[in-house]
């Protein structure tokens, strides 16, 4: 039987929640905890850990630290998005900096992006 998850990666998204950075516990803790629509912190997704995931806006939001700014992290990420994305979903990179000083215009953004996601039709035609 194929399991859904990798246990490994499972056990360390559960890491991942008790020890989240400053700029993600921001994000969860004085937005996306309480947001109307349910976000997930630590998602699995497919051989990746999301930093925080939305099923019904099918919107992943990854947060940037410096490591990610490096050749070999820019490329890791190319390679990650496009993965994610082939799961139909968005992939939106956030460098921490930006929830360090624009957290409200951050706030902003994604909830115009939810907001419009929820208003297209779904893509399923099955009944």
């Amino acid at each position: 039987m194929e399991r859904k998850h990798n246990p490994k990666l499972t056990e360390n998204a559960k890491e991942l929640r008790k020890n989240m950075t400053k700029e993600e516990k921001h994000l969860w803790y004085d937005f996306l905890k309480n947001y109307p629509v349910r976000f997930l912190r630590q998602k699995v997704v497919d051989e990746y850990i999301a930093d925080f995931y939305c099923h019904s806006a099918k919107l992943v939001i990854e947060l940037d630290g410096s490591q990610h700014y490096t050749k070999e992290g820019f490329l890791k990420d190319k390679i990650r998005t496009e993965r994610i994305e082939k799961r139909d979903l968005t992939v939106m990179r956030i460098p921490n900096g930006e929830i360090n000083h624009n957290f409200e215009g951050i706030c902003r953004f994604i909830d115009e992006f939810v907001k419009e996601s929820l208003r297209q039709p779904s893509a399923d035609t099955s009944l």
